[in-house]
């Protein structure tokens, strides 16, 4: 299948961060082939008219717990210990493939009618959870997320370790790699040495990323320091944790010294400004992070500690949060915040995708700009961060194959998934409640 699109405003998400007026974008299979002013030559077997709207690239979702949409405001006004423990921790032991298929699907519509083309998700019954990703047409690098309180570890039977490497074996690098597998630890404060050690090793071996929680409260910054004398960051680098290519969620109380080990290992921060505002476990210093040579994107974290998954709603908090917090209107730029959401979660992901440019994933989403809260436009890139909701995307490209239209979803019956969630899911999950 070849694809042009046509009579639009690209934004390149280059370097410079090229806005490109008149565009032709022209598809072949998954990849963009051609970027330019001027129509390309010969036949196509599908045409886009952009109708004058804007022409970007997909969003990166980068942390990300796709079924937690079922949890939407459950639990809603406790601490994190109490809602973690009195109202998630007892539903997710519910949880059966049929009910996280639904609500993944659910998720996953979410995110679709917002933009989001790539996903990072971090969760269990993932098998579940690829499947419903593979057949929206998303792209995502799959990750079992992994705690050990246990005092026996044998990584030949151990739940998590089992599960891990029958997804490797059945899914990573699935369809020219839609599917990537990552390996997973929860959190230092979930696990121990064991579970690091060996999946570090296993990570080291099969090629695969690496996805951790770090430092998201203060709480367990500070009693990872009193445990081992270092920081979380520090403490799993000890084992070879972050040998690999890795990404951080959340990293609100990292140090300077953590960056420096950062920027040293490439390991990528995951921003998700909406849930670490909403839990009251900080703002992390993406500023400070960035200049010290750090990777930063962008993350939703899960329905039940965002509320939704409209990206543009982190897009924005990203963009305008830090100069709050450092009392400095260029502490971040809107550029950045749109980089953030796209080109560099590519990067971190191990992706190319998140850039209009000839080679890479054709993940491509229009943004209507006729729309009143875009109207009128002096810049872009400020629109798109500052103005823009989920709800101005018109269409939503992933891997070259339009997945939504005008408000119609071609590769989810949604109807359907509505019914199973509401007959089926959330009977289960919330039993007794």
């Amino acid at each position: 299948m070849t694809t042009l699109i046509y009579n639009c405003t690209a934004v390149l998400m280059d370097e410079a961060g090229t806005v490109l007026p008149g565009a032709y974008v022209a598809v072949e299979g998954t990849k963009i082939t051609s970027v330019g002013t001027v129509r390309p030559q010969g036949a196509f077997d599908q045409e886009i008219d952009g109708k004058g709207n804007v022409l970007m690239p997909g969003f990166v979702n980068a942390h990300t717990h796709v079924p937690m949409t079922a949890m939407r405001g459950y639990g809603d006004g406790n601490n994190l210990q109490d809602w973690l423990n009195n109202y998630i921790f007892p539903v997710e032991a519910r949880w059966d493939d049929r009910a996280i298929r639904s609500c993944t699907a659910l998720g996953l519509a979410e995110m679709i009618a917002s933009g989001v083309t790539t996903i990072a998700d971090m969760y269990d019954h993932c098998d579940a959870i690829t499947q419903e990703v593979v057949a929206a047409g998303l792209s995502a690098n799959i990750a079992r997320g992994t705690t050990l309180f246990a005092d026996e570890f044998d990584p030949a039977v151990f739940p998590g370790c089992v599960e891990l490497r029958e997804l490797v074996d059945r899914w990573h690098g699935y369809n020219d790699g839609q599917i990537l597998v990552d390996a997973c630890i929860h959190g230092e404060y979930t696990s121990d040495r064991r579970l690091w050690a060996w999946l570090a090793d296993y990570a080291k071996e099969k090629g695969l990323g690496m996805h951790v929680h770090i430092s998201e409260t203060r709480t367990e910054h500070e009693e990872c320091i009193a445990r081992h004398g270092k920081t979380p960051l520090q403490t799993l680098n000890d084992y070879g944790v972050w040998d690999t290519r890795s990404i951080a969620a959340h990293c609100v109380w990292t140090t300077p010294e953590d960056w420096a080990l950062m920027a040293e290992k490439g390991i990528s921060a995951v921003h998700n400004p909406i849930s670490n505002l909403k839990l009251g476990s900080g703002i992390a210093p993406v500023p400070a992070m960035k200049k010290a040579g750090v990777n930063v994107c962008l993350g939703t974290d899960g329905v039940s500690s965002n509320n939704c998954t409209d990206f543009f709603s982190d897009l924005k908090f990203a963009a305008i949060l830090h100069n709050g917090a450092n009392r400095d209107p260029l502490a971040l730029l809107p550029l950045d915040a749109l980089k953030m959401a796209t080109r560099d979660g590519g990067i971190a992901l191990g992706r190319k995708t998140g850039v209009i440019q000839a080679g890479y994933m054709a993940d491509l989403i229009l943004v209507d700009f006729s729309h009143l809260n875009l109207t009128p436009c002096h810049s872009v890139i400020s629109n798109l961060a500052y103005a823009s909701h989920g709800s101005d995307v018109v269409m939503n490209m992933a891997r070259g194959k339009v997945i939504y239209k005008d408000g119609d979803f071609l590769t989810i019956d949604l109807e359907r998934v509505r019914r199973e969630v509401a007959d089926y899911a959330l009977p289960l999950l919330f039993q007794n409640n």
